[in-house]
């Protein structure tokens, strides 16, 4: 994974520009290498990224993101490691590439006869739809001519912008504003706001932005879809030939791989607190001596281990989720590791790794934060990792709010989804949303829990 991996012993920085002043002596006398032997040389695989949920991002486990699920696998067929370089736009990382900053760009990048001008695209791995999205209870346009004379706006420089722009050219009056550094999920965030009357996603942008955006809707659709692919360098074709063949590999093997990030998470579509009561007697007896042994060790209250395991899986222990997060307690297989639990079937050991790392969670929350706030900030850790609840922590903190209470904190989380706040932050785009969710869901099973079965558990309770 990124970062875990060193450069081989034995004077590689010295040869490295050792062969760059080389090649330039040489002139054009001595082909420059491929991507992959360059890649070889340096000992990685260099993709230029953007910190977006259609890219790259920090998860609660470390890297996430359908491009760098995508461009990990490649690296290791190479049998190279990953280096990911973040740049602050997609057209930024497709420049990258132009100039020999990067092998490849791996950033949600849509193929634009623009952008073909300085590189060359690999085959698509994916063909996107795109929507005019407007508000629900605005009037709604119901073609692209009955967006003359309204508001309608699209990042700059984006493959958006560019569609739009040829098409604005067959259409007398209609205006689109491209708008600089933004994202289109901040658009979609001033539509819902209001700022604007409509914009252009494409499908992911939009089923991303639904979940805290739900007074969005689809106007019409764009006449054409957005084929998705990597950037490449103009004149490398062995590149090109390997990324066409990796992603015919994937096709047959694993089609899925992208659609796993943007399809909704049936866990957190579960009924909610009265489908648990149906469930206490049907399959908690057998697993409650699990879940007080777990909370025994760590000196937790077994019930919230509970109540995480029925939000997690509604306690199955053969539980699996489209992210390949497995379990009674769903973890992953980066977590099962590290936590010492081998067989995540294995209920057990599920809930066991469950209780170790949300002790984990617990243990990094400032020791002057008390209960209940203590618990509930270490459960939405437990969703999308500590770094990002201190990021928002420290957004809170800055609107002069109360970083160490909870409700302050979940009213912050979910800008942590939004451009305009998460590229304020260190470590970028989280589900922020999604983690405020999912501390309630809890907590609502947690009271059910506390009223239908009375605790025998030593440690601390949450209140």
């Amino acid at each position: 994974m990124l970062g875990l991996f060193r450069l081989p012993q034995g004077g590689l920085p010295w040869r490295v520009p050792a062969a760059l002043a080389v090649f330039t002596l040489l002139g054009t006398c001595t082909p420059r290498p491929g991507v992959v032997e360059q890649a070889h040389t340096v000992g990685a695989l260099r993709v230029a990224s953007y910190n977006s949920p259609t890219a790259y991002y920090l998860g609660a486990h470390g890297p996430e993101g359908p491009e760098y699920a995508l461009a990990s696998r490649f690296a290791r067929s190479l049998g190279l490691r990953l280096e990911i370089q973040l740049y602050p736009s997609p057209a930024a990382a497709i420049a990258a590439v132009a100039h020999g900053k990067a092998h490849i760009a791996a950033a949600g990048l849509a193929v634009t006869p623009e952008w073909q001008q300085t590189v060359r695209f690999s085959r698509p791995y994916q063909r996107v739809k795109l929507h005019f999205i407007h508000r629900r209870g605005a009037p709604r346009p119901k073609d692209i001519h009955e967006l003359v004379g309204r508001k309608v706006a699209v990042v700059a420089g984006s493959s958006h912008a560019f569609a739009l722009r040829r098409l604005a050219q067959q259409i007398p009056g209609l205006h689109i504003e491209e708008v600089p550094n933004l994202s289109t999920l901040d658009l979609l965030d001033r539509v819902w706001s209001g700022d604007i009357d409509a914009t252009v996603a494409d499908r992911n942008e939009f089923f991303l932005t639904r979940p805290y955006h739900p007074e969005l809707r689809i106007a019409f659709n764009f006449p054409s879809a957005d084929e998705m692919a990597w950037a490449l360098p103009k004149d490398d074709p062995d590149i090109a030939l390997r990324v066409a063949s990796y992603f015919g590999e994937l096709e047959r093997q694993e089609p899925d791989i992208v659609a796993r990030y943007y399809d909704p998470d049936e866990r957190y579509d579960y009924a909610g607190a009265r489908a648990l009561v149906r469930d206490l007697q049907d399959r908690l007896p057998s697993l409650r001596p699990l879940f007080e042994h777990a909370a025994r060790e760590f000196r937790q209250d077994w019930r919230i281990l509970a109540a995480i395991g029925y939000q997690e899986s509604r306690w199955n222990p053969d539980a699996i989720s489209s992210t390949r997060v497995r379990g009674l307690m769903m973890l992953t297989e980066d977590t099962a590791g590290a936590v010492g639990v081998g067989n995540r079937k294995d209920p057990a050991e599920s809930i066991h790794g469950g209780a170790a790392f949300l002790a984990q969670m617990r243990d990094t929350i400032p020791d002057r934060i008390p209960e209940p706030d203590r618990t509930w900030l270490a459960l939405a850790a437990y969703n999308i990792g500590y770094a990002h609840v201190e990021d928002a922590r420290v957004l809170t903190q800055s609107a002069g709010r109360d970083p160490d209470s909870w409700l302050d904190v979940r009213e912050f989380l979910p800008h942590l989804a939004e451009a305009a706040w998460y590229e304020k932050t260190k470590h970028g785009y989280a589900r922020g949303w999604e983690a405020a969710r999912f501390v309630d869901n809890v907590r609502s099973y947690l009271d059910v829990l506390e009223w239908a079965v009375p605790s025998r558990a030593l440690g601390p309770s949450p209140g």
